[in-house]
């Protein structure tokens, strides 16, 4: 039996968009449920987009319900159309393999898996056995094409001149609508929940289900993530904000948390974390009194490293944020990883150790090797303004030589220009 109201604490943290059916509350007060949610492999990695439906997934098992993850070998090899303007580019099976990897081993940080409780489970151990002519046949005729033109993800398409819509693209609701089927068959999962855009696809899978086994299945989603300025949620300067600490490094995933705008820190802090309802609203307090202490950034920032990272991830992004943004920062106080996650995207280049301390390491020629400024004049004529440092040490001398002093922990040397523009140098042997 449910431990605790999933369908509740959704609601008083705004993360319910749609519902297929008002039962589905008494449903999850109940009973209990078996729900999924699918992840296409698309890449290696998850991203902050995808973390929503992860942590739902947390709630439902600590609700007591059982979630299982599935991850989409068979549908990724087709593509989902919902809202691409363009087909995507079809994945070969064996990157398709790896991107499934990649994901299995970030799913698998969100939930207890074992027998009787989460599972993990991928489409194309059932996708992969169909026969063409069954499946028409079986699943094919239950199809409208006239209700199918008429879901989001389809009309956008056809409506676009430029883009069209493939029949392989087309085909995507079937495979999802029968994934569904599969999983009730399989394991009695009744609920599939995922984002607004996926509601076609999912609707289509309950009322499979409907069809040919006479039960009820049901359908949830979330709304849209937005940010207060209009711009897409999830991405920084650099790009997508990923999971995999390869990508986006531990100090760069806290950053991004810690710049959340005070307009969506509480909006945040319902949709990411676990936090209890009430300290939640005492953070949005703290909000509104003290702005500028950032407390409910701080708090978001923790939580969800902790969560994706892990303790020991969390302890170096914050010693670095507390170095980095320190008056007079002593970068000499970072270890090797805390550097490189720290930097982990800058633009950099290596810097041979026989060079230091001699002309090659001198500070204008490697300003403009580097892309600082568009020549070696224009950096000697900039360098004793005071707009460059090394490793946060402001230098106006253009004959400034670079040499082993400067040399941080793990071979590091940092160029910065400004306030912002950065350039790692690497001191390693080619």
């Amino acid at each position: 039996m449910p431990t605790s109201d999933f369908f509740a604490d959704l609601e008083r943290r705004n993360l319910i968009h749609q519902v297929s059916s008002p039962d589905l509350a008494q449903v999850l007060r109940t009973r209990t449920v078996v729900a999924y949610t699918g992840f296409d492999p698309t890449s290696d990695s998850l991203h902050v987009g995808n973390l929503v439906h992860l942590i739902n997934l947390m709630r439902l098992q600590r609700a007591g319900h059982r979630p299982i993850g599935l991850v989409g070998g068979g549908t990724g090899l087709i593509g989902d159309p919902s809202g691409k303007e363009d087909e995507r580019a079809l994945l070969s099976p064996e990157q398709i393999e790896k991107n499934l990897a990649g994901i299995r081993k970030q799913v698998e940080r969100f939930l207890d898996l074992g027998p009787d409780q989460a599972l993990l489970v991928n489409n194309a151990d059932w996708l992969g056995q169909l026969n063409l002519l069954d499946f028409l046949r079986q699943i094919g005729k239950h199809f409208s094409v006239n209700q199918m033109i008429t879901r989001d993800s389809v009309r956008m398409r056809l409506e676009a001149r430029d883009h069209g819509l493939s029949y392989t693209e087309f085909s995507y609701m079937l495979l999802q609508a029968y994934d569904f089927l599969a999983l009730y068959d399989r394991y009695g999962c009744i609920l599939q929940m995922g984002g607004s855009d996926q509601w076609g696809n999912i609707l289509s899978g309950a009322d499979l289900i409907r069809r040919l086994r006479g039960v009820e299945a049901y359908g949830l989603t979330t709304p849209l993530i937005t940010r207060a300025d209009g711009k897409k949620f999830g991405k920084s300067e650099e790009g997508n904000i990923w999971l995999d600490p390869r990508r986006t490094s531990p100090y760069q995933f806290y950053q991004f948390w810690l710049n959340t705008d005070d307009q969506d820190v509480v909006r945040y802090l319902k949709t990411f974390t676990l936090l209890p309802i009430e300290q939640i609203q005492e953070a949005g307090q703290a909000v509104a009194s003290h702005p500028e202490r950032r407390e409910a950034q701080k708090l978001l920032a923790v939580e969800v490293t902790r969560m994706v990272h892990g303790p020991q991830a969390l302890a170096r992004a914050q010693r670095a944020t507390e170095v980095l943004f320190a008056k007079d920062a002593d970068y000499r106080q970072l270890s090797a990883q805390e550097l490189e996650e720290a930097f982990q995207g800058a633009p950099s280049s290596r810097l041979d150790p026989a060079a230091l301390g001699t002309p090659a390491a001198g500070l204008v020629a490697l300003l403009a090797e580097a892309g600082l400024y568009p020549s070696r004049g224009r950096a000697r004529q900039d360098v004793p303004s005071g707009a460059i440092c090394v490793n946060n040490r402001v230098v106006r001398d253009p004959a400034y030589l670079v040499s082993q002093a400067d040399v941080l922990a793990g071979g590091f040397v940092i160029l910065r220009k400004g306030r912002k523009h950065f350039h790692v140098l690497r001191v390693a042997p080619g």
